[in-house]
């Protein structure tokens, strides 16, 4: 079942064009990496997708009334200011207000189950305004857990976490994925994006270069282009290691077709 369809999506941003028709397709049961340099366009086409920002061409979650988008997906932005004191539970909870109509009872479940499955219960009572960076990222990482939708959309979640936290982040969206729900996610970290994905999208100057399996995207191609690095890729006993070694000249960059974008299932 397909959580999320874009057909030649575009969008312009100050005349200038940040994406250039995106065909995706993200299914049920997918942990999908969105990976690129800086500028790439990851953020426009996460929040493209869902109809924050004027496009072209056609996307599944924008064309939902709002009340309807809000139980399809949970988006977790890279901006993770918070404006108002109020604990870590209270916010969590927050994630609820796409379910006006469940029970109390429920809403107070779904918040403890993401309170818990992000290790947050000594900070349960604790007001978020005095957190860490990486502590308030997990605790917006539980609201859209806490919203229980089938897509989970997430921009650079793990960035600024300790190296514990990424991991078990990576986990946690793998799993929900193994349960059946989807996520795509924004990633810099290549090595973890590798390990946990099930499939990876490359985007440089807002067009997909390549989709498909992390191995098959991660190419030493791919990586002088898009990245101006090279890197050592091998596969061990854990999975896959992907280490940074150096920096290259970039070759003239070249767009091909990307790869169909059929589910890609855990083994």
């Amino acid at each position: 079942m397909n959580r999320l369809t874009l057909s030649r999506l575009s969008c312009l941003q100050d005349g200038a064009a940040v994406l250039e028709g995106i065909d995706l397709t993200i299914s049920a049961g997918e942990f999908v990496g969105l990976v690129g340099r800086n500028g790439a366009g990851k953020t426009s086409l996460l929040r493209a997708a869902q109809g924050l920002v004027p496009v072209s061409g056609w996307s599944s979650l924008s064309e939902l009334p709002p009340h309807e988008r809000a139980r399809a997906v949970a988006f977790m932005p890279q901006d993770r200011e918070i404006a108002w004191p109020m604990s870590v539970e209270n916010l969590v909870a927050l994630g609820r207000i796409a379910h006006p109509d469940a029970a109390a009872d429920a809403d107070r479940r779904a918040t403890d189950r993401a309170i818990a499955a992000l290790r947050l219960e000594v900070l349960r009572h604790r007001n978020v305004l005095g957190l860490s960076g990486g502590e308030r990222a997990r605790v917006l990482i539980a609201r859209a857990l806490a919203q229980e939708t089938p897509l989970l959309v997430a921009d650079e979640p793990i960035a600024g976490l300790d190296p514990a936290a990424q991991i078990e982040v990576m986990r946690l969206f793998a799993g929900l994925a193994r349960q059946g729900r989807a996520v795509l996610a924004s990633l810099h970290d290549l090595g973890l994006a590798m390990r946990h994905c099930t499939r990876l999208v490359l985007l440089d100057h807002g067009r997909i270069v390549a989709d498909g399996a992390p191995q098959a995207v991660l190419t030493r191609r791919h990586l002088a282009q898009s990245f101006g690095i090279t890197a050592q890729i091998t596969e061990g006993e854990q999975g896959w290691l992907f280490q940074p070694l150096d920096t290259v000249t970039p070759e003239p960059l070249t767009i091909s077709a990307s790869l169909p974008s059929s589910p890609v299932r855990n083994g």
